[in-house]
């Protein structure tokens, strides 16, 4: 039976709110793990808050998919999905050591353009030249804000590039991924692998970690656990062009909490290279349901 205008439209709004909610979430997640990097390697904070929040992404995935989200008819891809996950964490919670919260949230922006440029070029996908124009114009907004050959130039800006390149291929690589899985299955086994890959990785760069510390690694677990549930759900009851350019209010949270905690305020070249960044990425999101209808 197909739902209602009306159901639709709660649908919607449901799914809006928990992208929101998520992706707030997601930046406190962030903003802890910034604080975290002071003391622990990036690696141990990512191994410790994947072994904190396995139990309950196997709750979730028990709950919302039933014993069949908890079986994988393709482990090996979740294994190189894991080890993508480990390597894309590592980069921005790397990054965020360095630069400013919202700087690196708006670098890793890029990632829709990294997107369609890897799906042209490897995957064969059809792209226009408006897609490609909308990405030249993103990676221009990069170059807005990064600056290289001036003064204020970081390399360690390219972190939370390259971030964005593994993580595009991550998301490229859910096609790897059985079709009989659901969501929550790719949800529980990232979070797995991740757990697991980071294991044998993390006794060279251990520090012992305070009993003071321990409440911020469990909500490091718990803010990034429900951020992602929050954000799959989303994508689950909204579609996906009207849930999808929400993703770009964390620089909203980034910039909010950068300020309140450690007084950073990007500069104003910034802000202009993070909103030439967002307006391709959401001209690509909008071109490519306008394509796939």
């Amino acid at each position: 039976m197909q739902p209602t205008p009306t159901q639709s439209s709660t649908h919607t709004s449901a799914g809006i709110l928990m992208m929101c909610v998520g992706i707030a979430c997601l930046c406190v997640n962030d903003a802890l793990a910034k604080t975290l990097t002071v003391t622990y390697s990036p690696l141990q904070i990512q191994f410790l808050r994947n072994a904190i929040a396995l139990p309950f992404t196997i709750l979730i995935a028990w709950k919302m998919g039933g014993g069949t989200a908890l079986r994988s008819h393709r482990p090996v891809a979740h294994f190189m999905r894991g080890a993508l996950w480990i390597c894309a964490t590592y980069l921005f919670f790397t990054s965020i050591r360095y630069l400013g919260l919202a700087e690196a949230t708006a670098l890793v922006f890029v990632a829709p353009l990294f997107i369609t440029a890897l799906s042209a070029l490897f995957l064969r996908e059809q792209v226009g030249w408006k897609r490609w124009l909308a990405v030249l114009v993103g990676f221009i907004g990069v170059l807005i804000a990064v600056r290289p050959g001036t003064s204020t130039f970081q390399t360690v800006s390219l972190l939370p590039v390259a971030t964005a390149f593994v993580y595009a291929l991550l998301m490229l690589s859910a096609r790897w991924v059985d079709p009989r899985e659901s969501v929550w299955t790719l949800l529980l086994y990232m979070t797995g692998t991740g757990a697991v890959l980071s294991l044998f990785l993390v006794p060279f760069a251990w520090t012992p970690v305070r009993p003071e510390d321990f409440y911020l690694f469990a909500a490091v677990a718990i803010f990034g656990t429900a951020g992602m549930t929050m954000m799959t759900q989303a994508f689950r009851l909204a579609p996906a062009v009207v849930v999808a350019p929400l993703d770009y209010s964390a620089i909203i949270w980034a910039t909010a909490l950068g300020w309140l905690f450690w007084n950073e305020i990007p500069d104003a070249l910034t802000f202009v290279g993070a909103a030439v960044i967002i307006a391709s990425g959401v001209f690509i999101i909008w071109r490519e349901h306008r394509v796939g209808n």
